[in-house]
């Protein structure tokens, strides 16, 4: 059993990684502000670290400036959303352990702890840090019901255990990550480290710090020895780091069949890119020797749009996933708002289904979503303010026929004038500057009137 002090101020994962850490048989001390867990660390003295990098009532980077300083031999995990990963970075050369980078999987926690315990200078007292119970299975998985996502989930059953490195590409929020996640996890890497290194959130010298190192610093690739990198967006590369890339990988090869007993980072490698990184060699963005080193195995994950018959499961799970994270009764969708998702051409992909779930589940005011609890631009409505007096607003249904919404909207505006003069042709045909023959012919008037003054 080993002492971890978690601090995050964000509830709802706070309570997983405490609930997670409790599991693998740990004394576990949650807390949401920094200073609360600066005087927990004091007394608990823990083996290891969580923390957020962005809390409340002070900087993460504060905690783990301190923590270096006064414990220097606790590992400390850091927990960051993508836009501070720059900072997570820096702060491992000041002697954090790792970080994981929101949203994480817990199986991605589990093995980090562990590696982080394994390190720990009371490793001697902790035989739990091995724990025996099982990996804790993902939730995040590949999801469709399509020709195209069938396909993808045979060639990621037939790839697994292949070594070869993989580039997979595809539109932003179309699963890329996912499919990568799904190669580690059924292959015999599943239970060694799954690293992610987003390409396109540092700037060059702390990418090429994290891929390279210096200093003595540890790489992602030796952080992630034994399982999986996923170099993500490796498009926006620069052209400098692509070419000490290609030389590292091609060293890494020359030293697994050398019979200089030297030992080199074991890992799998997959690439994702949102362009098509052959079309980007040909117009000679990309290094064309780095390409084929890393495309051994290609995929092309198809956007959403090009799926439609994955977006009703797709949308079930969110709302089950909404509903455990949130502790909430889970929701359905009404058939009619299933029709406007299903509808929908989705430009940003699965990232944008889930964001609007998430919203729909939060605004809607029962246990099932409608329409109205949908954004308007997946409704197709388009609010707009009366010319005169901005008190009115009006909902138009962007994406339907022009001849046909003025015919519903002129036969609306007469049916109201004629109701207003209580069923008077006469008057209405007057009053709307037509004569009653256009009245006729426009509203089928011998049919309408009875109906209307029925009403």
């Amino acid at each position: 059993m080993a002492k971890i002090v978690i601090i995050d101020d964000e509830p709802a994962i706070l309570q997983l990684m405490t609930k997670l850490c409790e599991g693998l048989n740990h004394q576990v001390t949650g807390l949401q502000s920094g200073a609360e867990g600066l005087r927990a660390i004091e007394e608990e003295k823990p083996e290891v670290l969580i923390v957020d990098l962005r809390i409340g009532d002070m900087s993460g980077i504060e905690i783990i400036q301190k923590c270096s300083k006064e414990f220097p031999k606790m590992p400390i995990i850091m927990v960051t959303g993508f836009g501070s990963v720059e900072t997570a970075v820096e702060a491992m050369r000041q002697g954090a352990f790792d970080y994981l980078t929101k949203p994480f999987e817990l199986d991605d926690l589990q093995r980090t702890l562990n590696k982080a315990l394994k390190t720990s200078n009371q490793s001697g007292s902790i035989e739990a840090a091995e724990p025996e119970s099982k990996p804790i299975k993902p939730t995040r998985q590949l999801i469709g019901n399509s020709s195209e996502v069938k396909e993808i989930l045979r060639i990621v059953e037939k790839i697994a255990n292949n070594n070869s490195p993989a580039l997979v590409e595809g539109e932003y929020g179309s699963g890329k990550q996912i499919v990568a996640r799904s190669i580690h996890d059924q292959s015999q890497r599943c239970n060694e480290p799954f690293k992610i290194l987003h390409c396109s959130a540092l700037p060059e010298e702390l990418l090429e710090a994290e891929l390279f190192g210096g200093d003595g610093r540890e790489t992602i690739f030796t952080r992630a020895n034994g399982g999986t990198v996923v170099l993500e967006e490796i498009n926006v590369l620069p052209t400098r780091l692509q070419s000490q890339l290609n030389s590292y990988l091609d060293e890494i090869g020359n030293l697994k069949f050398s019979d200089e007993r030297i030992e080199a980072p074991d890992f799998r490698l997959i690439a994702t890119s949102s362009e098509k990184l052959e079309e980007w060699v040909n117009e000679g963005k990309f290094r064309e020797d780095l390409y084929y080193r890393i495309s051994v195995i290609p995929l092309m994950i198809p956007p959403l749009r090009k799926r439609p018959a994955d977006i009703e499961l797709l949308a079930n799970y969110f709302l089950q996933r909404y509903s455990k994270i949130s502790g909430s009764k889970l929701k359905s969708i009404d058939k009619f708002a299933m029709k406007f998702l299903t509808n929908y051409k989705w430009p940003h992909n699965v990232g944008e289904l889930e964001n609007t779930i998430q919203r729909a589940c939060a605004l809607s005011d029962n246990q099932t979503i409608n329409p109205s609890d949908l954004p308007p631009k997946v409704t197709n409505r388009v609010e707009i303010k009366d010319n005169q007096t901005d008190l009115v607003s009006h909902q138009l249904p962007i994406g339907s026929n022009l001849s046909d919404f003025i015919k519903i909207q002129e036969k609306a505006f007469i049916r109201e004038t004629l109701k207003y003069n209580k069923g008077s042709r006469e008057k209405t045909a007057s009053m709307l500057g037509v004569s009653i023959a256009t009245l006729y012919r426009k509203m089928g008037l011998k049919v309408e009137r009875d109906k209307i003054l029925n009403s």
